[in-house]
């Protein structure tokens, strides 16, 4: 099977990609890098003759609800509609638990892409909410560099990428579902405590403050508005586990701690 996936070179469809080629189908790369524009649809007619399905892990870096909303509703618009030219019989999203319960400016953006999606009528659809990925505490720790760090606090239930894209490949594979059982890891964890599992994994020396967001935000981080509330599909490597097979000392790379 012919599978689009937009967003195919970051994080999650890096992987969707690999997924799908070990499964024996052809994934296309959506992104710019391949000469496609999801935002204007610039070069996607030409990428998506024979394509039967679409996987949708598109991102962008940005906290404003505007750039979000923006964003995510052209995306999914030019998805949809190039999808309908084609006849592609099932489109795949990937969201995020907890969109309404914490509402960041993000957020909003993801939660008009679920809206388009179910609203348009041009594609049978799944959308697959899924928790923080273990790679989350160092998007957070990079963000600024130097000896201190803001972290926080917020609980989640944190999975692996891997595993995200694995079952985004089987349920594009399977019939349209409409809203999935949302996935998540296999425990929950402080966010400020796998920082510091991170530095340490990293031979680095860092302070790190927890602080509370501001706002019904920062409440819902709190209090788990970030975790999954019903049964759904739960992965197998911790974030232990993780950074034991991902996180190489920065001695043993011959790079300076902070």
């Amino acid at each position: 099977m012919r599978v689009a996936v937009a967003g195919g070179t970051g994080l999650v469809g890096g992987h969707v990609v690999e997924e799908l080629t070990a499964a024996g189908h052809e994934p296309v790369v959506l992104a710019r890098s391949r000469g496609v524009d999801l935002v204007t649809g610039a070069g996607l007619d030409a990428v998506m003759t024979g394509v039967e399905a679409v996987v949708d892990v598109s991102n962008l870096q940005t906290t404003g609800a505007g750039k979000s909303i923006a964003f995510f509703e052209n995306v999914s618009r030019n998805l949809l509609d190039a999808g309908a030219r084609v006849g592609v019989r099932h489109h795949v999203v990937l969201s995020i638990v907890g969109l309404e319960r914490v509402g960041f400016g993000y957020y909003q953006g993801k939660l008009r892409q679920e809206e388009t999606v179910a609203k348009s009528g041009a594609v049978p659809w799944t959308v697959l909410r899924a928790t923080q990925f273990h790679e989350f505490p160092a998007q957070v720790l990079d963000r600024v560099p130097g000896p201190l760090a803001v972290v926080p606090r917020m609980r989640t239930q944190p999975v692996a990428a891997r595993e995200v894209a694995r079952h985004l490949v089987e349920l594009v594979l399977g019939p349209p579902q409409g809203m999935a059982p949302e996935l998540a890891g296999p425990r929950v964890e402080e966010l400020v405590d796998m920082a510091r599992q991170l530095v340490r994994a990293r031979g680095r020396r860092r302070l790190l403050l927890p602080v509370k967001m501001p706002g019904r935000a920062g409440t819902a981080m709190v209090e788990g508005g970030n975790l999954p509330t019903g049964p759904g599909a739960r992965g197998s490597q911790t974030f232990d586990e993780w950074l034991a097979e991902n996180v190489v000392p920065d001695r043993a790379k011959g790079v300076a701690g902070e």
